[in-house]
């Protein structure tokens, strides 16, 4: 179901592209088939699915040796550089921010587990980030995009779609883990029927195609879940302690920005050989994380120019790799490319005015973060599940009846939520392309970057055994 496609399109929607001033001509809003109270609804469901990275990042970073304060500084300031020049640059309503799952690598196996100092951690950040931009700035990932086979595209949209879904029901805690059968359902609690409730409702208003139905959903399930902890239920689950019973909280309303991270960087250190593996598994993550999203959601979406392309891959590229550059220097783990996009693109969000508008939004947490813990996971939850659905729609266009280029997207389909992560899933789906088309002796139609990606694919599922 292309949702986006449906509401901006269809001549019955109340909604009509008009003409508009200054800002209208900036982000090309009217020629787009949209209109700017559009693009401010969809920037708005955008942050609101994404700003968990203002408290979650911190959280990880703090195991790192990085103060929680400085993490939220840093990651604000990242989040508002990365998508402000995003939508001003690449015109692309793509929100960045410190990457999800990255963080981990940096925390708890590089300093933690090997033992890393910090400032060289964020040094090898740094390094990675500046071969990140000139891989960039050669258009490497334009001929990479372009050697994958279409089929493969479609498979990797489906397979974030369905790795959103997954995180949705996982914060939710509607799907759980399992001993005997991997994951099961979770037993109905009063939190679990809330997070049902606030789904119903949210499905509802997109079916009946309501302006900011994701947002209002999302507004709508966190009133829901006030009483939870103190009516009814417990939340302490959510909450991270056994203290805290409520889903809905108030921690307070001001919080001074911390620069004191900023520049803590050690450049010269990072470069000695014994740290080189870590540099190549930072790029390469962020290469194939940030390649992934941009294709699956210009698939899912249709955010593609006339050759097929994603729209401005080349200057969203250059954006990414950018803020990837200046992630160390401000005292976290590389940015990204976000996932939850697809929340303000199925919202019906098109121009590069939702990413700046979402990037601004960041800036006054620098001072207000606390207010964060008003939206439980719970309340954002649908939105992703319903993410996933609307990125899993290019599954229909995939050509299943010729198995040699169905298989690899297949693999990609189910290996992406399987392994909790994109990079192994297309890495792995890269790889069964290669070895396919090598055991029908098809090599010609191997392009020759697709050799190089799937050898650094092997080294990276290597690496991480």
């Amino acid at each position: 179901m292309n949702y986006q496609s449906k509401v901006a399109g269809d001549p019955a929607s109340p909604e009509k592209p008009g003409p508009g001033g200054a800002i209208d001509r900036l982000f090309e809003v009217t020629r787009s088939g949209s209109t700017i109270r559009t693009e401010i609804i969809a920037a708005l469901t955008t942050f609101l699915a994404a700003s968990y990275v203002i408290v979650v990042n911190p959280a990880i970073l703090q195991n790192a040796g990085i103060p929680f304060s400085a993490g939220v500084t840093a990651t604000v300031l990242v989040s508002f550089i990365g998508s402000c020049a995003m939508g001003l640059y690449a015109r692309s309503p793509i929100l960045v921010a410190p990457g999800m799952g990255i963080n981990a690598l940096f925390a708890y196996t590089m300093v933690m587990g090997a033992k890393v100092p910090l400032e060289i951690a964020l040094g090898c950040v740094f390094w990675a980030g500046v071969l990140f931009t000139i891989l960039a700035m050669l258009n490497l990932r334009t001929a990479v995009i372009e050697a994958i086979p279409k089929d493969l595209r479609y498979g990797i949209a489906c397979g974030i779609g369905l790795f959103i879904a997954l995180i949705g029901l996982e914060n939710a805690k509607f799907i759980v883990a399992s001993p005997d059968t991997i994951v099961a359902l979770t037993q109905f609690t009063p939190v679990t029927l809330t997070f049902v409730a606030g789904f119903i409702i949210t499905a509802a208003l997109v079916v009946c195609r309501i302006p900011g139905a994701m947002m209002a959903g999302m507004i709508i399930t966190t009133v829901l879940a006030i009483p939870i902890g103190r009516l009814w239920g417990d939340g302490s689950a959510f909450a991270g302690g056994a203290d805290v019973h409520t889903l809905v909280n108030w921690s307070g309303l001001f919080a001074a920005p911390d620069f004191s991270f900023v520049g803590r960087v050690d450049l010269l250190g990072a470069l000695q050989v014994a740290y080189a593996p870590f540099i190549f598994v930072f790029l390469f993550t962020n290469f194939v994380e940030a390649l992934s999203t941009f294709l699956g959601l210009a698939e899912a979406a249709n955010l593609k120019d006339e050759s097929g392309m994603p729209r401005n891959i080349k200057e969203s590229m250059h954006v990414d790799a950018v803020a990837a550059l200046i992630s160390a220097p401000l005292g976290t783990s590389p940015a990204t490319v976000y996932l939850e996009s697809g929340a303000g693109i199925a919202q019906g969000g098109r121009t590069g005015l939702v990413a700046f508008v979402a990037g601004l939004l960041f800036l006054p947490f620098l001072f207000l973060s606390p207010l964060l813990s008003l939206v439980p996971a719970i309340a954002t939850a649908p939105v992703l599940i319903l993410t996933g659905l609307f990125m899993s729609e290019p599954m229909g266009r995939i050509n299943w009846a010729d198995m040699e280029d169905a298989i690899p997207a297949f693999l990609a389909i189910v290996l992406i939520p399987l392994t909790f992560s994109i990079t192994l899933g297309l890495s792995l789906a890269i790889i069964a392309f290669v070895v396919m088309k090598l055991a029908l002796g098809k090599v010609s139609e191997i392009r020759p970057v697709m050799w190089f990606v799937a050898v650094l694919a092997a080294m990276l599922v290597m690496q991480v055994q």
